[in-house]
């Protein structure tokens, strides 16, 4: 037989044993009771778990139900110092899961921002190239009303000148005279009768709107005065054309004989006085076609121009 002491620190071996063992059964009791009463917990509350995700799931951000705080904290409480791993892993699980559903859900947010901003900065320069285009095009009509008004006032201006001119086509006004002198019984031109005529003809080239008046007058009487008087005009006529090439349309000619010429100097008394010897006198007479063609030549080429800069 063992000794007295012996057998006491056996037994009390035995009962150290037994007590480290129900020690080490109790967490394992308790994990199992806090996880089965956690899923009665969780099975007895369908019902309103369901009505909590259906009015909860449009407010979250992944279209889910947020998490439920645990309601039965278990034998040990919220923690649990003889957790097990796998008992940690379930706790944390759900939690991770929401954590990596908000990271994609986050990059595909910043994705979609990314391709509005791209797609509203091409919207913005496109809007801005229209615009452009459209003040250009505000730019070139507005030219073109400006060049249009031009034109318009140009054509009244050239229309108030040709009424003008038209009302006044029939109207002539002395520009020159020269008188020529004749000896007695000739009708010769002189050198120095030459060279009068070469003046009053010369600036008459590629004019319009002129005419010449020429009129003989001569000393004798009757038919012989005017004869001799068509003779001088006709001289002079003659001049005009062979060396000027002034047209015969422009020159009225007329023999006028012995005719009385009223004059300031020779009409003291208020009688007028016969010519002595013979002369002829050439008179310029002009309308304003002329000033009608030198303002079609001026208004003209300032059109052409501006419609040469009007941008295309």
């Amino acid at each position: 037989m063992l000794p007295h002491s012996e057998e006491v620190e056996m037994k009390n071996r035995a009962i150290v044993a037994l007590l480290v063992a129900f020690v080490l059964a109790v967490p394992a009791f308790a994990q199992q009771t806090g996880s089965t009463s956690q899923d009665q917990s969780t099975a007895s509350q369908p019902a309103q778990n369901s009505q909590a995700t259906s009015s909860s799931s449009s407010d979250s951000a992944t279209g889910k139900a947020p998490l439920q705080p645990m309601t039965h904290e278990g034998f040990w409480g919220r923690v649990n110092p003889f957790a097990r791993k796998k008992y940690v892993q379930r706790q944390v699980q759900p939690i991770q899961d929401r954590v990596n559903e908000l990271d994609e859900l986050t990059a595909s947010n910043t994705k979609m921002i990314k391709d509005t901003d791209a797609r509203a900065q091409e919207g913005i320069k496109l809007a801005s190239a229209k615009a452009s285009e459209a003040d250009q095009h505000a730019i070139d009509a507005g030219n073109k009303a400006q060049l249009a008004q031009q034109t318009a006032t140009q054509a009244n201006t050239r229309l108030s000148t040709v009424e003008q001119v038209v009302g006044n086509i029939d109207q002539y006004k002395a520009a020159t005279q020269t008188e020529i002198r004749f000896r007695p019984g000739q009708s010769v031109l002189s050198k120095n009768a030459k060279s009068a005529l070469d003046d009053l003809a010369t600036p008459l080239k590629d004019q319009r709107g002129y005419i010449i008046e020429v009129q003989g007058f001569s000393s004798g009487k009757g038919q012989a005065a005017i004869a001799t008087s068509q003779k001088m005009a006709d001289s002079v006529v003659r001049y005009l054309v062979l060396n000027h090439e002034i047209p015969v349309y422009r020159i009225f000619v007329v023999g006028m004989g012995n005719a009385p010429v009223q004059t300031a100097s020779a009409d003291e008394q208020g009688k007028p006085k016969h010519t002595s010897g013979g002369r002829v006198e050439i008179s310029l007479l002009k309308n304003d076609l002329e000033q009608l063609a030198s303002t079609s030549n001026t208004s003209t080429p300032p059109a052409s121009q501006d419609q040469q800069a009007q941008p295309k």
